[in-house]
């Protein structure tokens, strides 16, 4: 009986650890939780779980007031998100000023996050003209350089890495005959500022990824992997346009350490359907 008994023992640890090894080894890429942002505001650990059970390895974050994120306690997301073996890289801090940039940085060091993310032109700058549907900006690219820089500086110090995510706009000319990424890119430094590139946004403004991946080598940290359908609206990666492939030869050229499915608009899918169906397909293009 004894003999049995152990031998029970030793099956179901053998079964756990292989469980565990297949798993983690299933685990890759990383999502956006922006995809998921109305399933995060009704029950933000439930939907982490559903996150992690569809086979992402980490997260980047879109949510944060009152010093929280998605209401918990910086230490304390970070904890339940590791438990579920995701690993906060990535947090979009689009309400960042230089008043209160000390603390959001506390804050996003102390959730675990490697980057601190500007997700549009911050403290005002931001333009959304509703009528058009269009994105831009306001202030001089001079300021918005100096403000990345500062922004920068703050989060170096504090072992931090920061980075600005664009849009379609910044990949066109503005009124001075501008390309604003190309001037932040020109005008700051490298220690200090670098970029995360939305692959589905830089499509959209007439502009090849891969180009700027070559001019500007190493400055492009993180992804947005968002796939476009023939009439330009988000699709989930690998049901769309985008030539993920060609882009993912270039990887090294990027300096991209990790990348994020995001979706910003899942349509008559639910976005829990959506981020597995997209996850699927970053195996199917080559992402690891």
């Amino acid at each position: 009986m004894d003999r049995i008994l152990s031998f029970k023992g030793i099956f179901t640890l053998a079964f756990t650890l292989f469980s565990i090894t297949f798993y983690a080894q299933d685990s890759f890429g990383g999502l956006a939780l922006y995809t998921v942002r109305e399933n995060m505001g009704e029950d933000a650990k439930a939907t982490l779980q559903k996150v992690a059970d569809a086979g992402y390895a980490y997260i980047e974050a879109a949510d944060y007031k009152d010093g929280k994120f998605y209401g918990m306690e910086p230490q304390a997301f970070k904890a339940y998100a590791e438990s579920l073996g995701l690993d906060p890289v990535s947090a979009h801090m689009g309400s960042v000023t230089l008043d209160n940039a000390d603390q959001q940085i506390t804050d996003t060091k102390a959730a675990g996050f490697e980057y601190f993310t500007i997700p549009v032109p911050p403290m005002g700058m931001f333009t959304f003209d509703r009528e058009n549907r269009t994105m831009g900006m306001k202030g001089t690219m001079k300021d918005f350089a100096d403000i990345l820089t500062t922004l920068g500086k703050k989060c170096k110090a504090a072992g931090l890495k920061l980075l600005y995510h664009n849009h379609d706009f910044e990949f066109k000319d503005n009124e001075e005959g501008i390309k604003p990424i190309v001037y932040l890119l020109e005008n700051t430094d490298p220690k200090y500022v670098n970029f995360q590139m939305d692959l589905y946004w830089v499509t959209r403004a007439g502009a090849d990824p891969v180009a700027y991946f070559e001019k500007y080598p190493g400055r492009f940290k993180l992804w947005h992997v968002k796939d476009m359908d023939e009439e330009g609206k988000f699709a989930p990666v690998g049901e769309g346009t985008i030539d993920f492939g060609r882009i993912l030869e270039k990887k090294k050229a990027s300096g991209m350490k990790k990348y994020f499915v995001e979706q910003d608009m899942t349509w008559d899918k639910k976005p829990l359907e959506v981020i597995k169906i997209s996850h699927k397909g970053l195996k199917e293009i080559g992402f690891k």
